[in-house]
């Protein structure tokens, strides 16, 4: 095979990072180390950026390298190549997502792939939609016999025009205090807070509904929290459970994707029966929400013995630090070796579909 046979034989990928979401700087920080652990051999890897107005250019690697979005976004113009979505399938053969939030990890961006019939990592539209949104994965969930926290749905509109009383009177009524409160469609610990009275509800639901018109107030959990990566299409796999332990009393930011920062402990430091029920409850979350590819189930084992699973997240942050890449070495399976995988799945589910994933 001549060296062109072999570079036109190769899958081009393009790894989307950055977008326009709160958690854009985690993103970048997915995007470049996917970047970095393409085999080479299999695949030709394109940076490509997404701009704070939603614009994607394919950027050299100086740009790729840089501390920041903004330090990315000042150079574009100059250093980079804009890609017009219409162009994008003329240069990629696959979309590898490394976006994380809202238009990257809740079906808009899949929505504009498939317009465009370019296959993606990850799950479809609907998936990923129901994935972003806390509350109507929790209704599905329910009704699959998947258990989920106690949750009390607050919207913004309610919350201008009710009495603050009453809602208050309804939290202390069906959920109790301390609770939790936090945006339906965030990620990264953005805007959750603890509330430990009545009092303090008005300050959390304002933070929240800066960032989405639904917030929800759910049970405050005692116990352990462990997460759960699961991989695969129509016969999925559960991967080891990794056990967060907390720097603060919310999981934060940096405890979940910086180095050095929280700590996790791959497995979790639980019984082997109580693993395998973790593995279990990850992968009907999986099958009930009909994720695809791959995707990480943050879960609460309580002291009783309850296995409640909190959220799906259907692009896992894929940082140096993940956990999902200590999950999959306790399979046997390399940074470069998940990433395969994850490209490998999306080619397959993006053949066999009929319409949208």
């Amino acid at each position: 095979m001549t060296d062109r046979q072999a570079a036109a034989a190769k899958l081009r990928v393009g790894v989307v990072m950055g977008g326009v979401s709160s958690e854009r700087e985690v993103s970048l920080e997915s995007g470049r180390n996917i970047f970095s652990k393409f085999d080479r051999g299999r695949y030709d890897p394109v940076p490509i950026f997404m701009d704070s107005e939603a614009a994607l250019w394919e950027i050299p690697l100086k740009l790729l390298m840089r501390n920041s979005t903004r330090d990315i976004e000042e150079d574009l113009a100059a250093e980079a190549q804009r890609i017009p979505y219409e162009s994008l399938k003329s240069r990629v053969d696959v979309v590898c997502l490394g976006l994380h939030g809202k238009y990257g990890e809740d079906g808009c961006i899949q929505g504009l792939l498939e317009l465009l019939r370019i296959p993606y990592t990850g799950s479809g539209v609907l998936a990923s939609a129901l994935g972003m949104d806390k509350w109507t994965a929790r209704k599905i969930l329910s009704i699959s016999g998947v258990e989920v926290p106690r949750t009390l749905p607050v919207f913004k509109r309610q919350w201008d025009t009710a009495s603050h009383a009453a809602i208050q009177d309804e939290v202390a009524g069906k959920i109790g205090f301390p609770c939790i409160v936090k945006p339906t469609r965030e990620g990264c610990s953005t805007a959750v807070a603890k509330v430990t009275s009545p009092e303090e509800l008005p300050e959390a639901l304002t933070a929240a509904f800066v960032w989405d018109d639904t917030a929800l107030i759910e049970e405050f959990l005692t116990g352990m929290e462990v997460t759960c990566g699961v991989i695969g299409n129509d016969h999925p796999e559960a991967l080891t459970p990794s056990e967060t332990i907390p720097t603060t009393a919310i999981l934060s930011l940096e405890d979940k994707f910086l180095y050095g920062q929280g700590e996790n402990k791959t497995p979790a430091r639980l019984p082997e029966e109580m693993l395998s029920k973790i593995r279990d409850t990850a992968v009907r979350t999986f099958q009930s929400l009909d994720l695809k590819g791959y995707a990480r189930i943050d879960l609460f084992v309580t002291p009783e013995g309850r296995v409640i699973v909190l959220e799906p997240n259907s692009l896992p942050g894929m940082t140096p630090s993940t956990v999902l890449f200590h999950q999959a070495a306790a399979a046997g399976i390399t940074q470069s070796g998940l990433i395969d995988r994850v490209i490998q799945y999306a080619v397959e589910a993006h053949a066999r579909k009929k319409g949208p994933l």
